[in-house]
């Protein structure tokens, strides 16, 4: 574990320091903020933050948002100052430690920090035998493509692959090539030098040299522009990077892991990717079945979601009853382990009762249900996905999207919010404004 300390924790520092060095932790210091991003712009293998709740942690989250550096970040700062940590929670910090620091509660956050969150948990035979292929190539230096529907989870077998490597003790580095603009791509895994480029207020080290004696996980790599793709491919040849506006090419020695979600040999047909890269990244090809073809995992990845999100809500754990077991094994979840965990989640929110019943497990795609009842009972609105009609305005269907969930929530605005992936504040306004204008609106059962 490497942590990474920033500003003087009310004169804590040694204290916490000795307490992490004593959890098995490697301790590096920075006095403020912008020296804190100095070191993880150099890409050392910081895992952990600890700043303290002083400092301005908002800004601080938001320059590690907007240079997309992936790191926990914690908050401390003296007990009787409540204020502060609400604070530095709302501007996005995981935790807050108040000081003088706790041995016990500062191992729980280590321990955290170093617990993946990406548990891989089966119970299918097809993905045991996919879990035995990758475990063998898994000690080798080969790249490794990863196929397979989106939401099935590939960046999750892609973390077991570099958890059973030789370099399992070194960093894992991914990068989604879909979500990082082509235009700054390039520097994403390349870095920069100081003045390379409008903006380019100090070096920046690449996702290559971060990785280096890791794994480099490329994430929807079918997505990467052809022009990135030669700058890639010499990196995986050469084993050197160069960064933008560098004098010299920079050795790295980094295994790649890529996935893709569309067929790589077509795109290679089409002219939309290389062939030589193809051919590099497809040493080994790790075809991950979707969740349809591995109905063994359903149930046993549904309980863990159900575990996972009672804890995260702080509810009491409920046990699925097995008419909600067959209502999850008669789908075919087109959306894979993503959507059923979507799905879980919803259902721990909205299930009233001693277990979770199959009316709390709300299926997106009407078509993907299998073995339906011959005479299917009738849907009431709160439960009927909302079909939109030509004519019909995106504010209507906004507003009738709103007042169903709220009656499918019978009225907890906490819980419709969620659901709905708003802000109980924007909610409240929107539920004012249609009262306003004579709409019926679920009185407030909170």
């Amino acid at each position: 574990m490497e942590l990474l300390i920033v500003g003087t924790l009310e004169g804590q520092i040694g204290a916490a320091s000795k307490i992490a060095i004593a959890q098995g932790g490697h301790v590096s210091l920075a006095q403020n903020e912008d020296a804190a991003l100095d070191v993880l712009r150099s890409g050392k293998a910081i895992e952990l933050v600890m700043i303290d709740v002083k400092l301005d942690v908002y800004r601080f989250i938001k320059s590690l948002e907007s240079e997309r550096i992936n790191v926990l970040v914690v908050a401390c700062g003296v007990a009787n100052d409540p204020t502060l940590a609400v604070k530095a929670i709302k501007a996005g910090a995981k935790e807050y430690i108040p000081l003088p620091p706790d041995p016990e509660l500062i191992g729980a956050v280590l321990a955290a920090a170093t617990r993946e969150n990406h548990a891989l948990i089966y119970g299918d035979k097809k993905t045991e035998a996919v879990l035995k292929m990758a475990k063998q190539i898994a000690p080798s230096e080969a790249s490794v493509l990863l196929t397979g529907a989106s939401g099935t989870g590939k960046e999750i077998f892609s973390r077991f692959i570099h958890d059973n490597s030789k370099r399992a003790n070194k960093k894992f580095v991914a990068v989604n090539c879909a979500a990082i603009p082509e235009t700054l791509l390039e520097s994403e895994l390349f870095g920069y030098e100081k003045g390379a480029f409008t903006g380019a207020v100090a070096r920046r080290i690449g996702k290559f040299e971060e990785a280096s004696d890791g794994t480099l996980l490329l994430d929807e790599i079918s997505e990467m522009d052809i022009g990135i793709q030669a700058k890639l491919l010499r990196a995986i040849q050469e084993k050197e990077i160069d960064r933008i506006g560098g004098k010299a090419p920079i050795k790295v020695n980094t295994r790649i892991i890529a996935t893709s979600n569309r067929d790589l040999a077509e795109a290679v047909k089409n002219g939309t990717f290389r062939q030589d890269l193809y051919y590099r990244l497809n040493v080994v090809n790790i075809h991950i079945p979707a969740l349809k073809d591995r109905p063994g995992d359903i149930v046993v990845l549904a309980k863990h979601f159900v575990k996972k999100y009672s804890e995260l809500n702080e509810l009491p754990m409920k046990p699925m009853s097995q008419a909600a077991e067959e209502k999850l094994l008669n789908y075919l979840w087109p959306g894979n382990v993503r959507e059923l965990e979507n799905t879980i989640h919803r259902a721990v929110l909205l299930s009233t009762g001693d277990q979770i019943e199959e009316d709390a497990i709300i299926l997106d795609d009407a078509d993907s249900i299998i073995n339906k009842p011959e005479t299917a009972p009738e849907q009431t609105a709160s439960s009927a996905t909302p079909t939109p009609q030509f004519g019909t305005t995106v504010a209507t269907m906004e507003r009738n999207l709103i007042i169903d969930t709220l009656k499918h929530t019978l009225g907890n605005r906490t819980v419709a919010a969620q659901i709905l992936g708003i802000s109980i504040r924007t909610l409240r306004n929107k539920l004012k404004q249609y009262e306003s204008e004579g709409f019926e609106v679920e009185a407030d059962k909170q």
